[in-house]
């Protein structure tokens, strides 16, 4: 097998957007959990599996697993309720395909100000292991997603993540490296390194502006890649730039600058 047929790209976006992703030359789609799999309705009122089985490309994956509203840190955390959530977007993520689901959820995991940090980490240990029963029972993957400060005030580096990882130790709880919050947190890249067993899913995105890859002209990805690759890296990587729509114009050329510093990497 190639290297090529190893690695599969694709873009953070909705999947009524696979089209315009598809004609770009991409690989898959990583939509998002809430208006995909809807969590918070009951079986009767979910439509999410018409709308994956209308895509032109794999969704293969999912982003932002737990909404604002639902805390997972702090005084507010309802744990039935939680429970209840997740027992609905696992098996639904299963049915339509989606193996991997990506735990950022920045505004639900925020510790409020003046809450034990200790009893934070401890409730979203709770919160993963939980999820986890979940997960091994439909062979679904949830990859820790670490965020930078201006997002979170928890979980902010490759490394903090890869504690709940280890303490978790559960094969369906792994992590993901975002380039975005790796750079703006100045991460080193002995700290990827030393994650790379673990790492199962990437994101990608130019910190200036989290515009895509290569279209600010400030970011080399090569000494990026290339611990990816030593690492023996052979997942799927997603671009994540939220303000990103020009995927017809665009998506070619960005798709080819990180086929690009991949291939130098």
């Amino acid at each position: 097998m190639t290297e090529r047929e190893n690695i599969r790209f694709g873009i953070c976006t909705s999947t009524e957007n696979a089209v315009a992703v598809k004609r770009a030359g991409w690989d898959f789609v990583e939509e998002f959990i809430q208006p995909t799999l809807q969590g918070h309705l009951p079986d009767s009122e979910w439509h999410g599996l018409a709308r994956i089985r209308s895509s032109p490309l794999p969704v293969i994956a999912a982003n932002s697993l737990v909404p604002a509203a639902m805390k997972l840190t702090g005084p507010n955390v309802n744990s039935a309720q939680l429970k209840e959530y997740m027992s609905r977007v696992i098996p639904r993520a299963a049915q339509v395909g989606i193996k991997t689901l990506v735990f950022g959820s920045g505004a639900a995991r925020m510790v409020p100000e003046g809450f034990d940090p200790h009893q934070a980490r401890e409730q979203l240990l709770d919160f993963i292991r939980m999820s986890c029963e979940f997960a091994a029972r439909h062979e679904v993957l949830i990859v820790a997603e670490h965020l930078q400060r201006g997002e979170c005030n928890i979980v902010n580096s490759v490394a903090e993540a890869m504690t709940y990882v280890k303490e978790v130790d559960h094969p369906n709880y792994r992590c993901l490296v975002d380039s975005f919050h790796f750079w703006l947190e100045n991460e080193s890249l002995d700290s990827l390194r030393e994650a790379m067993p673990w790492i199962r899913h990437v994101h990608l995105a130019d910190t200036e502006g989290r515009v895509p890859p290569g279209e600010s002209g400030k970011h080399d990805y090569r000494p990026f890649f290339s611990v990816l690759k030593q690492g023996g890296y052979h997942g799927p990587i997603s671009m994540e730039s939220p303000t990103f729509t020009d995927i017809a114009g665009a998506g070619p050329r960005i798709l080819q600058f990180i086929k690009t510093q991949w291939k130098e990497a």
